[in-house]
């Protein structure tokens, strides 16, 4: 992941960023926590799967976070493979979580606010790619109409300086990624590109959203 662009990429970033949380919106249209018993998923992509997944491990009612690919096809789900950018795959996140603690749109509030830059096509930060666009891969309606609603409400609103990217697809599957792309971050604090374009997306997460955050 690590590559040879300056600090100037994540100047570039935050150039693009949006305002600051205060006056990030929440979702108009969500689910609201159910109490119904159960653990619902989410797949989203937003370039390395380093960062997005370390973001979304700190929430509250996430229970589990995997690196991994969605987009493409099971034959093709190997980080070699996908790191041509001819699979299809992006580098994505399955996010298993409580729906009686934190709702979908909550999660996608996240993602477009801390986790990556919504913005960027087939880009992330230093990293280039098709797969390391922005999607959000739905397993249902209500995951499509909520995540539709909420880019039209960003958009509308001017949150962002640009028009966001993100794509609204259609789940076909997630393939985990190796083993050695688990809880990445976590296992290695002193990584170059996860010390410069990762934990400051966890810090911000805490600091934006303290009471989201698990002790």
């Amino acid at each position: 992941m690590f590559n040879k662009l300056s600090l100037i990429a994540v100047a570039g970033l935050l150039a693009a960023g949006a305002c600051g949380a205060s006056q990030f919106p929440d979702p108009a249209v969500d689910d609201s926590l159910q109490a119904a018993k159960g653990k619902q998923v989410a797949v989203l992509a937003g370039g390395c799967f380093w960062g997005v997944e370390a973001v979304f491990e700190h929430l509250k009612g996430v229970d589990n976070v995997v690196a991994g690919f969605a987009g493409g096809e099971r034959s093709t789900a190997h980080y070699e493979e996908v790191s041509t950018g001819t699979t299809g795959h992006a580098e994505s996140v399955q996010i298993t979580y409580d729906p009686a603690k934190i709702t979908y749109g909550q999660i996608l509030k996240v993602y477009f606010s801390v986790a990556h830059d919504p913005t960027e096509l087939n880009r992330q930060g230093p990293d280039s790619g098709t797969q390391y666009r922005s999607s959000i891969f739905y397993a249902n309606d209500d995951q499509k109409r909520i995540a539709e609603a909420y880019i039209h409400q960003l958009n509308e609103a001017h949150v962002f300086r640009s028009t966001i990217a993100t794509q609204v697809v259609p789940l076909k599957g997630f393939y985990a990624a190796e083993a050695y792309h688990q809880h990445y971050a976590d296992l290695h604090p002193d990584n170059p590109y996860i010390s410069t374009y990762d934990l400051p997306k966890v810090a911000d997460l805490k600091k934006q959203y303290p009471q989201m955050c698990k002790r």
